[in-house]
């Protein structure tokens, strides 16, 4: 067995510039949002000729104040930075990293805590494991690699305690950050990357937390992570710091050599007081002067210089880097994708697990979560029987009247449209899902496709379940037509149309990242489908530049649909003789009054007009509403057709707004 090669991680001269009128805003990472000083050329630098490299076995802290460039440096030994934007090279024992072998050996742990509130510590942890350890590791080694995973973060306590939200109770906040750590150290990466991990945690918590990377280094890891002020027992735990000041580094060293570097800087270090509190208040200090931390900065260059006159040969080894990670696994280091005995001189596989695994991970978890809320589908479910309840008894037993005729119009335009607007409700679910997508594709967890295709299998049942609900309550009580048969092709449409309205609201959802921003954007545009759908104004008289539009309506398909569901029957009549003047200002009329006006309009047109002659049938009711060039099953397949267009969108909403780098 070839020696073991210490992993060394090495970053010389990243720098890293932007616009000045670029928008640097994260929401899914935490980053920093305004960051470095400008230069003559209108770009401004966020990272400025930054070196140093970081050991296998060792914490490396990233320290500065808020825009700095802290987490700006972490993203660029992530590779979340785009390549053509970053100078400068970032090694691996000597190697330059590919971004796919990157993704397989390391983790990036994000500064907020996405995580599903209903599933406990060990559920969350296994089912990182079966996304991220290969399908050849057995269920019962996968078990016990969580299980020594729960020891190592220190979380035995709350293993069988649900994660928690805010209105569940679950972890505490430490327990939390210690549980998205875990996560990301399922497959036991050789680099981890952590963004201010003890962000909004006491001391104690962010004690624990650091406690528990050091024991994570000590088995093998690199660990770079920013943090903003270490307390002095943090600091005990640290092996290497660099503080950054505007995208500059002013110190890189150990935590041992500040006392000597800023006592030969001039400024001595009290006896009593925290080192990194010193170091940051006279860092801060200096921006404020003229000259900035120019003064700082030379002087850690001659400072480095004469404590490292060359780099060391850290790569004696010949070994290479693929090699070295082999010979690494196969002492146990688990590495997502790549079984204990393969050796990484091959192609590394980009995910671990094949498609059908992962939808079947991806839909366990959710539907476990789910179950754990029955309140938010409770609510949906409510809403749908008290929508449909209110409906059937406004609209209880429609005779076959010139009224009841125009009532069945408005209960249908109404009934369609109401199932769009209930798929709202999900908006902040759907959300909520979406960042945890974010932090895991990452990483390359699983495939985007996996998560689309799952997400729409598991929300099927619910479908049916919500459609059953609204076909049975309004379809006998309002009297609609077609029997049994009638019935089905009902709750088919009434189905189609919450799947096209889910699918709408879950592509909204992958385009907008704000709850009442996603609710704003669904109610306007479903109450232009209204508008547009043919109820309140018919296909002929909607403006010819407008007209696109009703083709577009969600509303208008299913609303056909369940029209001629309705008046398919030709022999049926809704108006017969006198009763065409009931909806007219000649209702109040005498009834003898009416027989005459019938027989004169009878004489007009040359035929016979009665008291029970069928005037308007169904299908007249549809030429007028101006439902005649599309078949109600070819209506019932659009709208579905629909629902997949926009799960299709939702897959590259997810494909293209999710690369989690910097520009």
């Amino acid at each position: 067995m070839p020696p073991l090669t210490p992993f060394v991680l090495s970053f010389n001269n990243l720098i890293y510039s932007v616009k000045v009128n670029q928008k640097l805003s994260f929401p899914f990472c935490g980053k920093d949002s305004s960051l470095g000083s400008s230069d003559t050329s209108g770009m401004k630098v966020l990272l400025n000729d930054i070196s140093g490299e970081a050991r296998e076995g060792e914490i490396m802290a990233v320290l500065g104040a808020s825009g700095s460039g802290k987490s700006t440096l972490i993203d660029a030994l992530a590779d979340r930075i785009a390549k053509e934007s970053l100078k400068g090279s970032v090694t691996l024992n000597g190697e330059v990293l590919e971004s796919r072998l990157l993704k397989v050996i390391s983790a990036y742990v994000m500064q907020d805590d996405l995580l599903f509130p209903m599933l406990t510590v060990e559920e969350t942890l296994m089912f990182s494991a079966d996304f991220r350890l290969p399908r050849s590791l057995s269920k019962s080694k996968k078990k016990a690699r969580v299980q020594a995973l729960i020891d190592q973060l220190g979380l035995r306590n709350a293993a069988n305690t649900v994660i928690g939200d805010e209105g569940h109770r679950g972890v505490s906040g430490g327990e939390r950050r210690r549980v998205s750590i875990g996560i990301d150290i399922v497959h036991d990466p050789i680099l981890l990357f952590l963004d201010e991990p003890t962000s909004g945690l006491d001391s104690t918590s962010a004690f624990m937390v650091v406690k528990v990377l050091q024991r994570i280094a000590q088995r093998g890891s690199i660990v770079i992570m920013s943090v903003h002020q270490p307390s002095y027992r943090i600091l005990t735990l640290l092996d290497r710091l660099i503080f950054l000041s505007h995208g500059q580094t002013v110190y890189a060293g150990s935590p041992g050599s500040l006392p000597e570097f800023f006592s030969q800087f001039g400024h001595p270090i009290p006896e009593n007081e925290n080192r990194t509190e010193f170091a940051l208040d006279l860092i801060r200090e200096l921006e404020e002067a003229p000259e900035g931390t120019k003064t700082l900065v030379e002087f850690n260059k001659s400072w480095q210089v004469m404590k490292n006159p060359k780099n060391k040969n850290f790569n004696a080894s010949k070994l290479s880097l693929k090699d070295a990670i082999s010979a690494s696994i196969s002492r146990g280091k688990l590495v997502s994708g790549a079984p204990n005995n393969s050796s990484l001189t091959s192609s590394v596989p980009t995910f671990a697990n094949p498609l059908w695994i992962e939808m079947m991970v991806i839909s366990k978890r959710s539907l476990l979560n789910a179950k754990r809320m029955p309140e938010l589908f409770g609510i949906r479910l409510g809403a749908v029987l008290v929508t449909g309840i209110i409906l059937a008894t406004v609209f209880y037993h429609l005779d076959n009247s010139p009224r009841g005729a125009q009532e069945r119009l408005g209960f249908f335009a109404f009934a369609m449209s109401t199932t769009y607007y209930t798929c709202a409700e999900s908006i902040p679910a759907f959300l909520q899902e979406r960042y945890i997508f974010m932090r895991e594709t990452a990483y390359n967890a699983y495939r985007r496709s996996s998560y689309v295709l799952a997400h729409s299998l598991i929300s099927i049942p619910s479908l049916v379940v919500l459609s059953i609900a609204f076909a049975a309550t309004t379809f006998w009580a309002v009297r609609l037509d077609g029997g049994f048969s009638g019935f089905c092709f009902f709750f088919f449409t009434i189905l189609s149309a919450f799947w096209a309205g889910s699918s709408f609201v879950t592509f909204l959802s992958g385009v907008v990242s704000h709850v009442m921003l996603g609710f704003t954007i669904v109610v306007a545009i479903l109450a232009y489908f209204l508008l547009f759908s043919g109820f309140f104004i018919s296909r002929d008289r909607i403006p010819s530049f407008w007209l696109w539009f009703h083709y577009i309506s969600l509303v208008k398909y299913p609303y056909e649909a369940a029209l001629q569901n309705e008046f398919h029957d030709p022999t049926k009549c809704f108006v017969r003789g006198v009763q065409m003047f009931d909806t007219t200002p000649l209702a109040a009329v005498p009834i003898s009054l009416k027989l005459n006006m019938l027989k004169s309009i009878s004489n007009t047109l040359g035929m016979n007009i009665t008291g029970n002659t069928c005037v308007v049938t169904g299908a007249d009711i549809l030429r007028q509403q101006g439902i005649t060039d599309i078949s109600k099953w070819n209506c019932l397949w659009i709208t579905i057709a629909w629902g997949f267009f926009f799960r299709i969108l939702f897959y590259f909403a997810l494909l293209f707004g999710s690369k989690n780098k910097r520009s």
